[in-house]
């Protein structure tokens, strides 16, 4: 049966290579040939001049950006951003596969998972925008507690605000892939253990962790290694300009570097040092999971 196939394929490799064509071209366009403009970054890029015809200054902007007053700050928002999303988003949506995989009735396991996927197909601005007028000074919050406090305005809640809300809008979709292991966890496994005595704890130890072990390491190292990878968008959307000593961090410093001042290669360079960051964040991650899990990484 095998060497029928491959003589099939030998024969009408043609047909595959007119198939594979589009999702190449595409690939190369959009994926790597965009990847040159990185040499933005060791030049001091002249739009007019264009990327060959510009000066070389080799790390200039990257040390420039290093050097900045501001880069533990812009460093030290982004870091808190991530860590304390991952440390407090990440097992949520792990949380809500197991209390979903216990509702017995289809009927209500199906409202309640379109209630809980509903938001993640709300954009970020609609969400900023909901944030904002929940949390606005006339807003129902204040109207709920008796208070008046802007809550955009302070420094110390927006990290709060931007993770709550990132965990409301994503954290119901993110346990659909939970969900879909453990509907395969073997019933009599469970039943054995339901049997030998085994309470709730001991049942999700035992039978139903092992089911979504491996997906949630996976999940744990790619966002790990996303680490440095905030969108500008959501924290763009919700700084003010009392709370940016904590709502300023790398994505929207080059947004704001690169499109609004037009300071191309400086930008670059400092996207270009996430990035770096990102890649050398997940090696590490990757490393320190395999170690920690029988060698068992990405």
């Amino acid at each position: 049966m095998k060497s029928k196939t491959m003589l099939y394929v030998r024969d009408h490799w043609q047909l595959y290579v007119i198939f594979l064509l589009p999702a190449l071209a595409l690939t190369i366009i959009f994926r790597y040939i965009p990847m040159g403009g990185i040499l933005i970054s060791f030049q001091d890029y002249n739009p007019i001049r264009g990327l060959l015809g510009s000066r070389w200054v080799g790390l200039k902007h990257f040390a420039r950006f290093l050097s900045s007053p501001d880069f533990l700050s812009y460093l030290a928002n982004t870091l808190k951003l991530s860590v304390y999303g991952l440390l407090w988003g990440f097992p949520v949506p792990i949380i809500l596969a197991l209390l979903l995989n216990r509702v017995q009735s289809p009927a209500i396991k199906r409202n309640v998972q379109l209630v809980l996927y509903l938001p993640n197909f709300i954009s970020v601005i609609v969400v900023c925008g909901i944030v904002r007028i929940l949390l606005s000074v006339t807003g129902p919050v204040n109207n709920f507690l008796g208070t008046q406090i802007n809550f955009m305005a302070a420094p110390e809640a927006f990290r709060s605000i931007y993770i709550a809300s990132g965990i409301w809008q994503g954290a119901g979709w993110a346990s659909i892939m939970y969900t879909a292991a453990l509907a395969n966890v073997n019933q009599e496994t469970r039943e054995a253990a339901i049997l030998d005595g085994a309470n709730i704890l001991q049942e999700i130890r035992v039978v139903e962790w092992p089911a979504i072990k491996g997906i949630a390491l996976i999940q744990f190292i790619l966002q790990a290694g996303n680490i440095m990878s905030i969108g500008f968008e959501k924290a763009y959307a919700l700084q003010t300009d009392l709370n940016l000593p904590s709502a300023e961090i790398i994505a929207t410093y080059v947004y704001k570097k690169g499109l609004l001042d037009g300071d191309y290669s400086f930008s670059t360079a400092v996207g270009l040092f996430n990035t770096v960051v990102n890649v050398i964040m997940l090696l590490i991650v990757n490393k320190t999971v395999s170690k920690l899990n029988d060698e068992q990484g990405l």
